[in-house]
């Protein structure tokens, strides 16, 4: 049987999905899987031995370039060609729904009410249901699972074994053999979801190891730089593509960050993790043994983030400084 998976973006929610994999293809070890993906996050799904193709499209220069709607459209006319026994949307989106209805016949997806652009439902011949709000990990597994007959746990996903994988490259030099390694992870999509850089100083110089910031744009360079002024324990980390961020999150201690893909790349490769969470749901993750969260005092509508939202800012750096402390003892 050849299935293809469409889950376009973003970096956390793929990871979310990847978890299913390993179940998948234990359950049926002659299975074959594609993927399609936007091309910017190909590289989270490279290396996984249970994806036999990724497959990556460029619908967001759709937006820039509206020549490339007609670019697109061949590219997964001609993905198509290998005659998918199964495609399953795990993004639930309409432009996600598209893409897996030129894939194939047989689609499956998310009941209307299980998203929220209901009207992908329609291009589903086989709809999974389970709540809007309901954890992000278990909604991604079981509309990966449930159509093809395999039931993945809760527990199942706590035992999960690593599936992120990667090379190891020059930027493992950062890593020290005298102290622990810690990643802060100090950026995200919104400001409001973003710990104030005051405050990962202040972590950095309670904990007194080997601190190395991981960055993604010029804004977050300039704070991690702002960090590393006022704490000599901190290393500001080149640009780095994805299999770099893999490797030294990989091969570091510990990693605290705000709500965004990098950190969940901590949980996807079984190493130690806090997430900071301000307007966005704790929802999105698994607290695990070594995997915590710690959170802001507001109340959050899973279904309308509130952007104006700071209270993120209002987490002591006691509090992570002693769960950071618990897991590097660990």
């Amino acid at each position: 049987m050849k299935i293809a998976i469409v889950k376009l973006s973003a970096m956390g929610d793929i990871i979310h999905a990847m978890v299913a994999l390993q179940y998948i293809k234990k359950a049926n070890p002659a299975l074959e899987i594609d993927w399609i993906v936007e091309k910017a996050f190909a590289g989270v799904l490279e290396g996984n031995p249970h994806i036999d193709t990724i497959l990556p499209v460029n619908l967001k220069a759709i937006k820039k370039d509206k020549k490339q709607f007609f670019m697109q459209l061949n590219k997964v006319n001609a993905y198509a060609q290998a005659k998918y026994d199964l495609v399953i949307d795990a993004q639930g989106l309409l432009k996600s729904a598209v893409v897996a209805k030129l894939l194939g016949k047989n689609r499956a997806g998310f009941s209307k009410s299980s998203i929220r652009e209901g009207i992908a439902s329609y291009f589903y011949t086989q709809k999974v249901d389970i709540a809007y709000d309901a954890n992000t990990i278990d909604r991604n597994a079981k509309v990966m699972s449930a159509p093809l007959g395999v039931k993945i746990t809760p527990q199942m996903i706590m035992d999960k074994e690593a599936f992120l994988f990667y090379d190891k490259d020059e930027v493992l030099g950062a890593l020290s053999h005298e102290k622990k390694n810690v990643i802060f992870v100090i950026g995200s999509t919104w400001p409001s979801r973003n710990y104030p850089k005051e405050k990962f100083a202040d972590i950095s110089n309670a904990l007194k190891e080997n601190i190395l910031i991981a960055w993604g744009s010029e804004t977050e360079k300039e704070d991690a730089e702002w960090i590393a002024v006022h704490s000599a324990f901190v290393t500001v980390l080149p640009k780095i593509n994805l299999n770099g961020l893999k490797a030294i999150i990989g091969e570091s201690d510990l990693l605290i960050g705000n709500d965004t893909g990098p950190t969940h790349m901590a949980w996807g490769l079984n190493v130690s993790s806090i997430t900071i969470f301000g307007p966005t749901p704790t929802n999105r993750v698994y607290e695990t043994p070594i995997n915590k969260v710690i959170t802001s005092s507001s109340e959050v509508n899973h279904y309308k983030l509130n952007k104006n939202d700071f209270s993120i800012g209002e987490i002591k750096v006691n509090e992570i400084v002693k769960i950071a402390k618990g897991l590097l003892d660990a």
